[in-house]
């Protein structure tokens, strides 16, 4: 049998024996909105700007403003941001902000800084050339605020670009996300526009360590909560989200409050990509959901963390992913060379003094390995590489799922999950 997953920009085919029994998880079912009638993506989310959540309209908010910041996502999020901005920067300007006074700023968190050429393919070469947008950089003070410290001790220092404008907007894509549940909303704010200490404190094991800091989880996830509440402290005068089908298209915009929106496009979120099946699984297939989120093994920590909640304690997650720009920053890729293991590296970070840029997305890794086997399939890295990452390289799919059914059985019981981290997988009690 064949199964097509996510994988770069082109997708990976992978031929499976004819005798398995694989279970697929998958979308539900929903309507993009170009598909519906008599409706385009254009109308609807002007629906939303006219009629946002639990706000007046944004043609209403924007009055006697004289300058505006809007928060977008960096190029690891398809965010359709083009469509989104042109009628969000038409309201401004209606309202009487001029172009100059309009800053878009990059939510890079403490991923790199976006290249030109991505902002091009971010927001379209029109924005680029007329507005004034920034890479926000976490670890430069001159360009933070510091807000005092949250109810848990999280000394919040945030973007002074957002902080100074009359008008805070933030833009987002909402999403699974394996440590706050779902992406999208506050988490524009914390970590997108956040400082290093900020971002530090909040992705301690004191959060991520939490039984509830976990994909599709709002309710009693510390993750979730304070990011909320650092970014109602920060203030955001109007947010416009988005949801995606597979194939990235809109399937629907909410707008307005940044409490009440967000929570209204994650409850319509969780009903799309919520895929539920009876019993763990043996061997999990899946990917990391394909350009631009599977360009390093960083980011492909998230198509791992998608399979653990499915696979059977000392099962098989096989993940691929394209993995074009390498381990991931240079912090991160110092980790592997710091702990002889995953172990030791556990052991490390439980100390307060211990702190390395990137080590949460290690730390998720842990959690996938105290759960399963893990083997790698990508061309952007070699194996003897791969292999040095505490997991096990594979050169295919193919080749992977064989060991596999030579570990458990050629009568294993297999899942795939071809878009990764974008599908939710839950167990029927």
């Amino acid at each position: 049998m064949d199964i097509h997953l996510d994988y770069g920009k082109s997708g990976l085919l992978v031929r499976l024996p004819d005798h398995l029994n694989v279970r697929t998880l998958t979308y539900q079912s929903a309507t993009p909105i170009a598909d519906q009638p008599n409706r385009t993506d254009r109308e609807a989310l002007q629906e939303v700007l006219n009629n946002p959540t639990n706000a007046p309209p944004l043609s209403e908010i924007v009055q006697g403003r004289s300058s505006a910041c809007i928060v977008i996502c960096d190029i690891t999020r398809p965010v359709p941001n083009q469509l989104i901005l042109e009628p969000l920067l038409e309201v401004l300007h209606a309202g009487g902000i001029e172009p100059e006074k309009v800053k878009i700023l990059i939510a890079t968190g403490l991923h790199r800084p976006s290249h030109p050429n991505e902002i091009v393919e971010m927001v379209g070469e029109e924005i680029a050339q007329k507005y004034t947008i920034i890479n926000h950089d976490a670890q430069d003070r001159r360009q933070l605020v510091f807000l005092g410290k949250s109810p848990r001790g999280i000394p919040m220092w945030i973007n002074t670009h957002y902080m100074e404008a009359e008008m805070k907007i933030t833009v987002g894509l909402i999403e699974p996300h394996f440590m706050a549940g779902f992406s999208g909303g506050r988490k524009l704010i914390c970590p997108g526009i956040a400082g290093v200490e900020t971002i530090r404190a909040w992705h301690s094991p004191k959060f991520l360590e939490h039984p509830l800091a976990t994909t599709g989880q709002l309710e009693g996830n510390p993750v979730h909560s304070e990011n909320s509440w650092i970014a109602n402290r920060a203030g955001c005068n109007f947010i416009v989200n988005v949801i995606i089908d597979a194939h990235r298209r809109p399937l629907k915009f909410v707008a307005g409050d940044q409490q009440s929106a967000f929570q209204q496009g994650a409850d319509f979120c969780r009903n799309i990509v919520v895929d539920q099946v009876e019993h763990p699984f043996d061997i999990v297939v899946t990917s990391s959901a394909g350009y631009p989120l599977d360009t390093t093994f960083y980011q492909s920590v998230k198509g791992m963390m998608a399979a653990v909640p499915i696979v059977k304690q000392g099962g098989t997650i096989i993940v691929a992913a394209s993995m074009s720009e390498g381990i991931g920053s240079p912090e991160f890729a110092s980790l592997f060379q710091r702990h002889p293991s995953i172990d030791d590296f556990m052991e490390a970070i439980m100390s307060p003094d211990y702190f390395v840029m990137d080590q949460w997305q290690l730390e998720m890794l842990a959690k996938v390995l105290r759960k399963a086997d893990v083997r790698v399939v990508t061309d952007g890295l070699s194996a003897e590489t791969i292999d040095s990452l505490y997991v096990k390289s594979s050169e295919s799919v193919e080749a992977a799922v064989h060991h596999a059914l030579s570990v458990h059985g050629e009568n294993a019981s297999i899942a795939v999950i071809p878009r990764g981290p974008y599908v939710i997988p839950e167990l029927i009690n």
